[in-house]
């Protein structure tokens, strides 16, 4: 048993069945755009000092931990459900380049922001690419492309066995209305979510995003 996780029993899951589907795919990934509500963090929680970048990720943190599926990782025939996941996301560096940094996701969004800006600063003024070569499993990818409004984004992958998922989100976008919002990509194996678990994981984090509103 890997510290902090608990092995899925395979022959009580519901879902063994896709799993062991999916994962003679070729191409086992699939990948799904929608766009999500910022008006509440652009027009309450920014003016008050709230960093969009941040809440973001926090946003995407709350969508992976409330759905189980997007806490699961196999190697093989061994499935992990983790207790909690970090977030990996691309932080830019001078010279247009860019490095990894590794966020524990905390619930509470005043810890979070202090962790997650020391972070985030440490990254941006190192040197190492901090690439994750296969060592952790416990990660979700991160990437913001703030100068596009995409309608749909793919993702380099290393083989059909990387089960970790990857979330984007591109430019925020102010309507005639007053209203904002922007495009998120998420894309995941499809061994262990289908559509389902991606809608549960946009409730969240429109959800963890319209907290704003009381700022």
């Amino acid at each position: 048993m890997t510290s902090g996780a608990r092995e899925i029993d395979l022959a009580t899951w519901s879902r063994a069945g896709q799993f062991n589907l999916f994962r003679t795919y070729d191409r086992p990934h699939f990948a799904t755009t929608a766009r999500v509500d910022v008006t509440a963090l652009m027009t309450k929680g920014k003016p008050a000092g709230v960093s969009p970048y941040r809440a973001f990720i926090h946003a995407i943190g709350a969508g992976v931990h409330a759905v189980p599926a997007l806490k699961m990782r196999f190697e093989k025939d061994r499935v992990l459900e983790y207790d909690s996941i970090s977030l990996s996301a691309t932080v830019p560096r001078p010279g247009e380049s860019f490095g990894y940094a590794y966020i524990p996701y905390f619930e509470d969004w005043d810890r979070f922001d202090a962790s997650c800006k020391a972070i985030i600063e440490e990254t941006a003024k190192g040197t190492d690419l901090g690439a994750n070569t296969g060592q952790r499993f416990d990660v979700a990818y991160l990437s913001c492309l703030p100068w596009i409004d995409f309608t749909a984004l793919d993702n380099a992958l290393p083989g059909p066995d990387d089960c970790i998922p990857r979330f984007s989100w591109g430019k925020f976008v102010e309507a005639s209305d007053g209203r904002w919002s922007c495009p998120v990509a998420v894309q995941v194996h499809h061994a262990l979510a289908d559509g389902l678990q991606v809608g549960q994981f946009f409730e969240a984090a429109q959800a963890s995003l319209d907290r704003f509103a009381k700022a």
